[in-house]
């Protein structure tokens, strides 16, 4: 039987790396090259699969659909076969992630599933880091971070995870005792707990009530989700979260309070530098988190 044609490598690897870079440029500087070389060897890979993979727009270079195709179709079997390489390397080592990640989105949302990436990428380990200003430490101190943001900061490479609404979350006990109605003056002696993370939340949810007005009892400020709804549960205050967050708590101490559709200003993202996307285990992690939905 002859042997099978295979892609030009090398334009095979200009391909993946402008995908996974967004950019033609970072790709072209990554690998070494000029643009007009990194163009080159996509076109030759074009004329190889006989599909247009990109369009090009000046210095913009956008995926087609059919090379979106192309990328889906055969990335798992680049990483196939990088892992086929490793499991025969004698230089075979641990690949070490440094992933910052606020705690409530690792403990609802990140370790659940975790068990499936080490399945599918056993050698792939990951060091947590719950600290501040995670987005800050991307790049120097952590190789990415899952953080809630309005928007990254530009430069950053980033991966929008959800779209949210914002609640007032409370103990049923509490919500039983405010009523059904909208009510200012028993608002107003409320504490209300917000998280260090979320800051306009609360303003998002009051301007949708047309409650500009309200001055709470107190506001008690948080740097911990799960405490948050503790403290909401245990009567302590009206915690004003995710609806993502109460879904995924099910604690059946714990109500929507009015039951308000209010969009949130935050979204949680994955982040990283863009040349680090080439470093294996921040690749491997960023393409499991994307393809497994988080």
């Amino acid at each position: 039987m002859p042997a099978r044609r295979l892609p030009p490598l090398r334009a095979l690897e200009a391909f993946m790396r402008t995908v996974r870079l967004g950019s033609a440029r970072a790709a072209a500087e990554e690998i070494g090259l000029s643009p007009s070389a990194l163009s080159r060897r996509i076109t030759n890979l074009e004329e190889f699969v006989g599909k247009k993979l990109f369009t090009r727009a000046r210095q913009s270079m956008q995926l087609t659909d059919e090379g979106q195709a192309f990328y889906e179709a055969v990335n798992p079997h680049m990483e196939a076969l990088a892992r086929a390489v490793e499991s025969q390397s004698d230089n075979i080592s641990l690949l070490r992630l440094r992933l910052g990640v606020l705690p409530l989105f690792g403990s609802q949302r990140l370790f659940p599933r975790l068990g499936e990436l080490r399945k599918r990428h056993p050698l792939l380990h990951i060091d947590i880091d719950t600290g501040p200003h995670l987005e800050d430490r991307v790049g120097d101190t952590l190789d990415a971070a899952i953080i809630l943001s309005q928007g990254p900061e530009q430069g950053l490479h980033a991966v929008r995870l959800d779209h949210n609404m914002v609640h007032a979350i409370c103990s049923k006990e509490m919500a039983g005792t405010l009523g059904d109605e909208v009510d200012l003056d028993k608002l107003g002696k409320q504490t209300f707990l917000i998280h260090n993370e979320l800051p306009f939340s609360f303003e998002a949810w009051k301007r949708a009530l047309d409650l500009e007005d309200l001055e709470p009892a107190a506001i008690d400020h948080y740097d911990s989700g799960q405490l948050m709804l503790e403290a909401a549960a245990q009567g302590l205050g009206i915690a004003i979260m995710h609806d993502d967050h109460l879904r995924r708590a099910a604690d059946n101490r714990l109500t929507d309070l009015y039951g308000a559709e209010v969009e949130s200003p935050y979204s949680y993202w994955f982040v990283c530098k863009p040349t680090a996307l080439e470093e294996r285990p921040v690749r491997l992690f960023h393409d499991w988190l994307v393809s497994a939905g988080l």
